[in-house]
């Protein structure tokens, strides 16, 4: 009876207990190693990409890091500027450098990468031995190649080129020289004072007269009075020895040439003008010529008087050629190959005057007697009163 008024037996339904605090602690600790386990592989992928992408950047520099900073490589590669390069820089070829002694320069100029790639350029041009010493004025930055061609290129260097003209004294040729280069006449007189210095040879006497040659001369950033002196010198030396001529009559060629130099106004006058001064010493004549006399005395030829070339009495001046026979002390100028060779080949013939007569067009006309030569002066002032 129960059963009807209770209805019927319900089924029994069991809620699971809670789960135990220990329980709990589990299931945490798995999840935290599960989490620290996917860390662990992402992070292994991450230092293998990293690794992957170190490898390949270390080859890509490797092989075109130079290309990049234009810095030095390894003995294997040679770092080269692209070029053209831009700014300016002086730099100094010394003589005797080497193309690895060039770059060497070049390098710590700024103007190539590295002295290999230099070297190298140098190597590849076979007109680069013909680079000559001097200062230059190049880019900074340049590509090797473009640095060789610079310094082969004459127009890139730094020079004070200087003109010495024919038949200066070396007092006007310092004269010149500093005009052009600022250096002080001082240094050169002084240069010109120790023949050792300047490779004076001694058949000189120790007197420069006569042995600067007369030439353009390229004169270096920073080269000394006896530096320029000696090229000058050396030129002369040079002059004589291809022409043959023994050295202990360097002096007197000299000599000689240095009044050829003086008198002659043509160059087809030269050889006899020369020949009749040899004439003249054959005999034991007096030179009688006023551009010696005008040397000695310091002073222009035209400013030389009658009383000049007649000393009164001795002691006479040493270069009164009117008064003493035979050649100058030293020669008065510095003479040219022209008159050199005039010296060394004079022309036939009997003459022993000689006078211009049209000092415009430097017509000379030359004779064997004085009466002749009068003739010929007379011609001379005739010119002289028709053009002043």
């Amino acid at each position: 009876m129960s059963d009807l008024f209770l209805g019927a037996p319900q089924q029994e339904h069991h809620e699971a207990p809670p789960p135990s605090r220990r329980s709990r602690r589990d299931d945490k600790a798995i999840k935290a190693r599960r989490r620290k386990t996917r860390r662990r592989r992402s992070a292994s992928v991450l230092v293998l990409a990293l690794a992957l992408v170190g490898g390949m950047a270390f080859v890509v520099w490797s092989i075109f890091g130079g290309l990049f900073s234009g810095g030095g490589g390894g003995d294997d590669s040679v770092s080269d500027f692209p070029g053209p390069g831009s700014g300016e820089v002086q730099v100094t070829v010394a003589s005797g450098d080497t193309g690895g002694a060039i770059g060497a320069t070049l390098e710590e100029a700024g103007v190539v990468a590295t002295a290999k790639a230099f070297t190298d350029a140098y190597a590849a041009n076979p007109a680069a031995t013909g680079i000559q010493p001097g200062a230059y004025t190049l880019l900074m930055e340049m590509k090797a190649s473009d640095a060789v061609n610079a310094l082969l290129d004459a127009e890139n260097r730094v020079s004070n080129r200087v003109t010495i003209p024919e038949g200066y004294t070396a007092d006007q040729i310092y004269q010149r020289l500093y005009e052009i280069t600022t250096i002080p006449v001082e240094d050169f007189e002084a240069a010109a004072a120790d023949p050792a210095a300047i490779g004076l040879p001694a058949e000189a006497g120790g007197n420069v007269e006569g042995w600067l040659f007369p030439a353009t001369y390229d004169v270096e950033p920073g080269s000394t009075a006896a530096s320029v002196l000696s090229q000058m010198v050396a030129r002369t030396v040079s002059i004589l020895t291809d022409r043959g001529v023994a050295q202990d009559q360097w002096e007197t060629v000299l000599n000689k040439a240095s009044i050829v130099e003086r008198e002659g106004k043509l160059d087809e006058d030269r050889a006899k003008i020369a020949r009749a001064i040899q004439n003249r010493l054959d005999i034991e004549m007096a030179l009688q010529i006023d551009a010696i006399n005008a040397y000695g005395l310091g002073i222009p030829g035209t400013q030389l008087t009658t009383a000049d070339t007649r000393d009164a009495q001795p002691p006479y001046n040493p270069y009164n050629s009117y008064k003493i026979p035979g050649l100058p002390p030293t020669p008065i100028a510095n003479p040219g190959e022209v008159s050199i060779d005039a010296v060394l080949n004079p022309a036939d013939g009997p003459w022993l005057f000689w006078v211009t007569v049209n000092l415009d067009t430097g017509e000379t006309k030359f004779s064997e007697t004085f009466a002749e030569h009068q003739t010929y002066v007379d011609e001379l002032r005739a010119w002289q009163r028709e053009n002043q």
